[in-house]
C-alpha cells in the first residue's frame, strides 16, 4: 500500500518552498532581461498605466514556461546541497534510505512541474504571445517620429516615404531628409529635400507637424488646374524653413491581430498540426502548378500536327549536333545577336528561378518554425525533468547550501544548455540543420550528463566532489600545505628529547649529503624522468623520520617547539621523480610533445621546491635543536 512518509514531506517541504522563491527569483530575471530588449519601445510613448500593466502581465505569462525550468535546477541544488551541507543527507543515508528513494517525491514534484509547463505552452503562452506582439507593434506605431531609421526608406507614415540620412537622438533633429509624397495618384507625387527637419507630434495627437529647413520641394503639376498642355509641368519651390501637416492618428490604437495570426509561436498543438497541413497543401499545389509550368515552358509541343511535330523531336535527338562547327559558320554579327540572346534567355530563366525559389524558401521557413514550435514543447517540458536530475545529484555530491556556490553551478548548467538550445534553434530555423536533430541537440547533451551525475549521486562518488578536485589542483600544481600543529591538553607520553635531537642531527647530515649528490637545481634527466624510473627511497626515508620526529615532538608543552613543528614543510616524496606511477602514462605523455614538456618543466620546478624544502629543513633544525638545548639546560 502506498504511504507518504516523513522524509517524503519534509524533502518536498523544503523543495517547494525553494522553488516558489526561485521562480520568482528567475520571473524577474527574465522579465528584466525581455524588458531591456524593448525599453526603446516604451519610454516616451504617453503610455497608460492600464496599457503598460497589460504589458507586464503577458510578458509574465509568456516567460512562465523559461523559466520554470531554471528554477527547477536552483532549487533542487540548493535543497539537496543544504541537506549535504547540514549532515542530513548522511543520515538518510545511514538509516539504509537510498538517494534515488530521496529523489522520488521531488520526482513526482518535478513531473507535474513539467506537466505545468507544456500546459503553459499550449494554452496560455500563444495567447499570451500574440496579446504581447499586438502591445508591442502597436506601441511601435504610437510614435512614428521615435521610430524613424537611419539611412534607409520609412513608410510608417501614410502616403510617405521618409529617407534620413542621420538622426540625433537628443534632439530629435533629422539631417539629409528626403520625402517622396504621394497624396493622390502617381501623377500627385511631390519630392521634398531638406538638409535638416524635425519630426514632432500635435498635442492632440491626430496630426504629424514636419519642420524643415534649407530645402526643395519638386511637385508635379499635370492633374492640377493647368492642364496637359501648360507650358509649366511641375512646381519647384526653394525655401529657408516650412512646416507641413501630415494627418496621423498618433493616438494608441491596437493593431489587427489578423496580421499576427500566422506566427507560429501564437499558435498551439493542435493548430500547429493543422498548420503544418495547410501549409504542406497550399506548397505542394504550389510546387506542382510551378513544375508544370517549367515542363510547358521547356518541352511544349504544338497542338498542331503533333505527330509530325513528335517525330521531328526525335529525330533531331537521334542526331549528334557539334556546337562549336555550327558556330564558327555563323557570321560576325550572327553570333553577336546568338549570344545576346542566349544571354537574355539565362538572365530571364535565373530570374524565374530565383522568384519560385523566393516562394519555396518562403514556405519552407514557415514550415520549419511551425515544426520547431511544436517539438519546443516537449523539449522545454522535458528540461524540467533534464534540469531536476542534474540539480538534486549536484546538490547532493557538492554538498554546499545557499545562494552562493549553486548560482554559479546553476549558471554555468544554464549556460550550456543555453548555447546547445539557440544555436540548434538557428541552425534549424536556418534549415542548415534538421528540425529534430536542432530541437534535440540540448537534450541529447544534458541527458548523459543527468544520467551521469545521478549515478554517481547514487553511488557516493567522490568524483565531482569539491575538496576532491581541490586536492588533485594542489598537487597538479605543486600547491603545499602548511602543518597546523596546536599544543594539546591532555598529554600521556612526553617526547623524548635526546632522542629527537640526535636524529634531527643525523637527518641534517643526510640532508647535507643528499643535495651534494643529487644536484637538484640542474635540469632533470629525460630518459630517467619518462622511460626509466627510480623511485628515490631517500627523500621517502628522510620523510617519514620527519614525520616521526613531528609526532614526538608535537607532545611537547613548550611553545617555541611547538611553532617551529610547524615551519617543517611537507615533504613531496614522489613528485620530483616521475609525472605519473603508471610507466606507460610517461611514456605517452613524452610522446605527445607539449604534454611532456609540460610535465618536463614541471618536474623541474618540482625538483627546485624539493631543494628549497630540504635547506628550510637543514634551518629548522638547527633552531629546533637550539630550542632543545635551551630547554634541557634549564631542567
Amino acid at each position: 500500500m502506498f504511504r507518504i512518509k516523513k522524509l517524503d514531506i519534509f524533502t518536498a517541504k523544503q523543495f517547494g518552498l525553494l522553488f516558489a522563491g526561485t521562480f520568482f527569483i528567475c520571473q524577474f530575471v527574465l522579465m528584466m532581461q525581455f524588458l531591456w530588449r524593448y525599453v526603446d519601445d516604451l519610454i516616451g510613448k504617453g503610455l497608460s498605466m492600464e496599457i503598460m500593466a497589460q504589458f507586464f502581465w503577458y510578458m509574465g505569462l509568456f516567460l512562465v514556461p523559461q523559466a520554470l525550468p531554471l528554477a527547477v535546477l536552483l532549487s533542487s541544488l540548493i535543497t539537496f546541497g543544504n541537506l549535504g551541507e547540514n549532515s542530513e543527507l548522511t543520515a538518510i543515508k545511514s538509516s539504509g534510505i537510498s538517494m534515488f528513494r530521496t529523489f522520488q517525491p521531488l520526482i513526482s514534484l518535478t513531473i507535474f512541474i513539467s506537466f505545468s509547463s507544456f500546459y503553459f505552452q499550449n494554452y496560455v503562452g500563444p495567447k499570451a504571445n500574440m496579446k504581447l506582439a499586438q502591445l508591442i507593434l502597436s506601441m511601435k506605431q504610437k510614435s512614428p517620429e521615435l521610430e524613424i531609421p537611419e539611412g534607409i526608406f520609412y513608410d510608417g507614415i501614410p502616403n510617405s516615404n521618409l529617407y534620413v540620412q542621420k538622426k540625433d537622438v537628443e534632439t530629435g533633429k533629422l539631417y539629409g531628409i528626403m520625402i517622396y509624397r504621394m497624396t493622390g495618384s502617381y501623377e500627385d507625387q511631390a519630392i521634398i529635400l531638406a538638409d535638416s527637419g524635425m519630426l514632432q507630434s500635435t498635442a492632440d495627437k491626430k496630426h504629424l507637424l514636419l519642420s524643415l529647413w534649407s530645402g526643395e520641394w519638386f511637385e508635379n503639376m499635370q492633374s492640377q488646374e493647368l492642364g496637359g498642355s501648360a507650358a509649366i509641368p511641375y512646381r519647384r519651390e526653394t525655401f529657408a524653413s516650412k512646416k507641413i501637416v501630415l494627418d496621423y492618428d498618433g493616438g494608441f490604437n491596437l493593431t489587427d491581430v489578423a496580421a499576427l495570426s500566422g506566427d507560429a509561436r501564437s499558435k498551439s498543438l493542435t493548430q500547429l498540426v493543422a498548420g503544418i497541413d495547410s501549409l504542406n497543401g497550399v506548397y505542394d499545389s504550389v510546387g506542382r502548378s510551378i513544375y508544370k509550368e517549367t515542363q510547358r515552358m521547356f518541352y511544349y509541343i504544338p497542338s498542331i500536327d503533333k505527330r509530325d511535330s513528335v517525330k521531328a523531336v526525335r529525330a533531331g535527338l537521334a542526331k549528334t549536333f557539334v556546337f562549336d562547327t555550327i558556330y564558327n559558320k555563323l557570321s560576325n554579327d550572327q553570333k553577336i545577336n546568338v549570344m545576346n540572346m542566349a544571354l537574355s534567355n539565362i538572365q530571364s530563366e535565373i530570374s524565374e528561378l530565383n522568384f519560385q525559389s523566393m516562394i519555396t524558401s518562403d514556405g519552407d521557413k514557415m514550415l520549419r518554425e511551425h515544426r520547431i514550435e511544436m517539438i519546443g514543447k516537449f523539449t522545454l517540458a522535458l528540461t524540467c525533468l533534464i534540469f531536476f536530475f542534474i540539480g538534486a545529484p549536484l546538490g547532493a555530491i557538492i554538498r554546499k547550501g545557499g545562494l552562493g556556490f549553486p548560482i554559479i553551478i546553476s549558471v554555468l548548467v544554464f549556460i550550456i544548455y543555453y548555447i546547445f538550445e539557440n544555436t540548434g534553434y538557428r541552425m534549424a530555423r536556418s534549415g542548415i540543420w534538421t528540425v529534430n536533430f536542432g530541437k534535440g541537440l540540448a537534450p541529447a547533451v544534458l541527458i548523459p550528463l543527468a544520467a551521469f551525475v545521478t549515478y554517481k549521486a547514487n553511488n557516493d562518488s567522490m568524483v565531482l566532489n569539491i575538496d576532491t578536485w581541490k586536492s588533485a589542483l594542489r598537487k597538479a600544481f605543486g600547491i603545499k600545505t602548511k602543518r597546523h600543529i596546536n599544543g594539546k591538553e591532555v598529554i600521556i607520553h612526553d617526547p623524548d628529547y635526546i632522542a629527537a635531537r640526535n636524529q634531527l642531527q643525523m637527518m641534517t647530515q643526510a640532508i647535507e649529503n643528499y643535495v651534494s649528490q643529487h644536484k637538484l637545481r640542474t635540469a632533470p634527466n629525460v630518459q630517467k624522468v619518462f622511460f626509466k624510473y627510480e623511485p628515490d627511497h631517500e627523500i621517502e626515508h628522510l620523510s617519514e623520520l620527519l614525520e616521526n620526529i613531528i609526532e614526538d615532538l608535537s607532545n611537547t608543552r613548550d611553545k617555541y617547539i611547538l611553532n617551529e613543528l610547524n615551519n617543517y614543510p611537507i615533504l613531496m616524496t614522489k613528485a620530483h621523480t616521475r609525472p605519473f606511477d603508471r610507466q606507460w602514462l610517461n611514456v605517452l605523455s613524452a610522446v605527445i610533445v607539449p604534454l611532456g614538456l609540460f610535465f618536463y618543466l614541471r618536474m623541474w620546478r618540482f625538483r627546485l621546491t624539493l631543494m628549497r624544502d630540504l635547506k628550510q629543513i637543514v634551518q629548522t633544525n638547527n633552531r629546533m635543536i637550539d630550542s632543545i638545548d635551551r630547554m634541557l639546560q634549564k631542567k
